[in-house]
């Protein structure tokens, strides 16, 4: 049996999730988590062989939670399965240890073929994904100037982003200034945007 955990933070599609998969007769659902913090929970507890996240989850997102896993329990494989099909999440998943990323529209049939696969080894990939991540480039965006456009995005102003972050103002301006810059954006908000569509934060 593979053994399986499901982490999504809609309790509908969570629940249709773990009894698709468990009408399969070599599916075991183990477990199932409503945020990031209890994936990662029931992944140390239960140590299955895939933990399927959504990205886009309360308290932890899917990328982080996939990162914790491979320290965590390193013999656990991670498919991300999620509404979000952006390339900068693409690119973000693999470099956190993910074996598999594929989007929500997919037939339950080739959501199990895919928890086999990736069981098995392969590294599965939602094919118009890949093909629209490597067209578009590695994410521009320096780790601090992600940080500081993420807290921007969230409404802060320069000195609270600052003081949360433990920069000088002046250094957030130059952060903010980059990173606009490299989204084509005019201004902070408009750059926030553009990351968030992009998957870049």
């Amino acid at each position: 049996m593979i053994r399986i955990v499901v982490a999504d933070d809609q309790h509908m599609v969570r629940g249709a999730l773990a009894a698709l998969l468990s009408l399969e007769p070599d599916l075991e659902v183990v477990a199932e988590a409503e945020n990031g913090v209890a994936a990662v929970a029931a992944v140390a507890e239960h140590l299955p062989d895939i933990a399927l996240l959504d990205i886009e989850m309360p308290d932890m997102d899917g990328i982080t939670v996939a990162a914790k896993i491979r320290e965590l329990a390193p013999s656990t494989r991670v498919l991300i399965l999620t509404t979000f099909g952006r390339p900068g999440y693409l690119r973000r998943a693999m470099d956190s240890g993910v074996q598999g990323f594929v989007v929500k529209d997919a037939r339950a049939p080739e959501l199990a073929t895919s928890v086999r696969r990736v069981h098995n080894g392969e590294v599965v990939l939602d094919p118009a994904l890949a093909v629209a991540s490597l067209s578009r480039g590695p994410n521009p965006l320096t780790s601090r100037e992600g940080d500081v456009l993420r807290a921007s995005a969230d409404g802060h102003t320069t000195a609270e982003i600052a003081e949360r972050l433990s920069l000088s103002k002046g250094t957030v301006r130059n952060y903010l200034s980059s990173a606009i810059a490299k989204c084509a954006a005019r201004n902070r908000q408009e750059a926030a945007r553009t990351a968030l569509e992009r998957g870049w934060l």
